[in-house]
């Protein structure tokens, strides 16, 4: 059971920073939604940090579940994934106005403790 939390919470991690990527920055740079200025590069720089973090724990994540899939069940792995999925969920909320980016984050948190609290049995 484990295993496959640890595949479905990094998998989902990467798929939702790459859809973010795309849709949030991606998207609307190549249809010149926003004008240049100063809050269009907070905007992108915030939304391209947010989902490229996301994009290399998830792929970090998946690579190590497939090469020393042991090494997610020790408290520094789980610790660093745990803190990351708060402050996603954090920066979501306070920052980010669209609801999709806040439900996924929501939803990786709810992953990454079930990641937790099964690895640690």
């Amino acid at each position: 059971m484990h295993r496959h939390l640890v595949y479905a919470a990094f998998g989902w991690l990467t798929f939702a920073g790459t859809m973010h990527f795309f849709a949030d920055v991606m998207s609307q740079h190549l249809r010149g939604i926003r004008t240049p200025s100063a809050e269009t590069t907070l905007y992108y720089g915030l939304h391209s940090s947010f989902a490229l973090g996301q994009v290399v724990l998830g792929a970090l994540g998946l690579f190590l579940a497939r090469r020393a899939p042991d090494l997610l069940r020790a408290s520094p792995a789980i610790v660093i994934s745990m803190t990351a999925s708060i402050a996603w969920l954090v920066i979501a909320v306070l920052f980010i106005e669209y609801w999709q980016p806040k439900a996924n984050a929501a939803l990786i948190l709810a992953l990454m403790l079930a990641v937790a609290l099964t690895g640690r049995q």
